[in-house]
């Protein structure tokens, strides 16, 4: 009977257990990639590949009997069953030509829709992808290693919040479609909400005419055309790199050169929280932070986010989506790493 339960049973604690190890030791490696980003460390990533399980039923049981002169005979049984586990976990690196084509490649237009349909904000999605709609910048220099001069951001922030309104109030959609070969995002508004002061607001900043039902997102734009946004989409390291800005290091490894002090045209120090402060925070501590499920360390640094920081957890959670969405299933010839671990 023990062995006819073993599998049932074993297979309802263990598959459990595995996916939280899995899902942690992802987060935590896209984390700690982050925080090498930021410190111009090289980044690097390992999949876990398979995880195989095997179990194994042990029983055994005795019997002994005493006999003594004028006693009755005295008898004792005993016995004993164990389980043993012995799990073998298979890495591969990310590597090879394929995947550091994904990473560096801009992101596909395709990307973006199928995130706005998921129910992300339209507002975060085109903050973390896109890094230029026409005139306004989206910290472009940021999609790199931290630049020394302040970047341009704000006319930009503005211009999304506006389409982040829309998106509250139900008023736009966004889909995806393909002329002539290029790819275009079409914002469509609603015809009763195309007058709104939300969407005048964002015609405005983007110097397009204001009153349109719909705008059209692209790379090459026509010329003179009043309803059409010229975009500029980050890659994957990109979007990394853009979001290294939210990692708060120490006092210390600042002084001592470490990481590169950006400052504003004026040469004063400039503020990262002021681009990634409402997206992301990633927080520093000497020792080990009690009570974050996110924590990781380098550099004799403990770095995490918060558990109580919804908006980081979800800006967080985005990146791992569009992780996952860019670097797909790379199949690569790379040696794996096989650890019996319960040998």
């Amino acid at each position: 009977m023990g062995c006819a339960n073993l599998g049932p049973t074993t297979l309802k604690s263990e598959r459990s257990n595995y996916n939280l190890a899995i899902q942690r030791t992802n987060d935590e490696q896209l984390l700690l990639n982050l925080v090498r980003l930021k410190y111009r460390d090289t980044p690097f990533f390992m999949e876990v590949s398979s995880v195989a399980s095997q179990f194994s039923l042990s029983s055994t049981a005795n019997a002994s009997a005493t006999l003594q002169d004028g006693v009755k005979g005295l008898f004792g049984l005993g016995g004993s069953v164990g389980m043993t586990e012995k799990p073998t976990v298979t890495y591969s690196p990310l590597q090879g030509n394929k995947f550091i084509q994904r990473v560096l490649s801009p992101l596909p237009l395709k990307t973006v829709v199928l995130l706005f349909h998921s129910g992300w904000s339209i507002e975060r999605i085109f903050r973390l992808c896109f890094q230029q709609m026409n005139s306004q910048k989206n910290a472009p220099s940021a999609s790199g290693p931290t630049p020394s001069l302040a970047p341009q951001f704000k006319g930009f922030a503005s211009a999304v919040k506006f389409l982040r309104e829309l998106q509250i109030q139900g008023a736009i959609s966004l889909s995806y479609y393909e002329s002539n070969g290029v790819p275009k995002l079409l914002l469509h508004i609603n015809e009763e909400d195309k007058n709104r002061e939300e969407a005048k607001q964002f015609a405005l900043a983007l110097s397009v005419e204001p009153g349109k039902t719909f705008y059209v997102l692209t790379f090459s734009p026509a010329f003179n055309a009043t309803n059409q946004i010229r975009v500029v989409t980050r890659s994957l390291l990109g979007i990394m790199f853009y979001l290294s800005q939210a990692v708060e290091v120490s006092s210390k490894d600042v002084l001592q050169g470490k990481v590169t002090q950006t400052k504003t045209s004026a040469g004063n120090i400039f503020d990262w929280k002021e681009v990634t402060g409402d997206l992301l925070r990633i927080r520093s501590l000497p020792g080990k932070p009690e009570t974050s499920p996110m924590v990781i360390f380098y550099r004799g640094t403990w770095f995490y986010i918060d558990d109580s920081d919804l908006s980081s957890k979800s800006t967080f959670s985005l990146l791992a989506q569009i992780f996952s969405l860019q670097a797909g299933k790379i199949k690569d010839n790379a040696p794996l790493l096989t650890l019996p671990i319960g040998q």
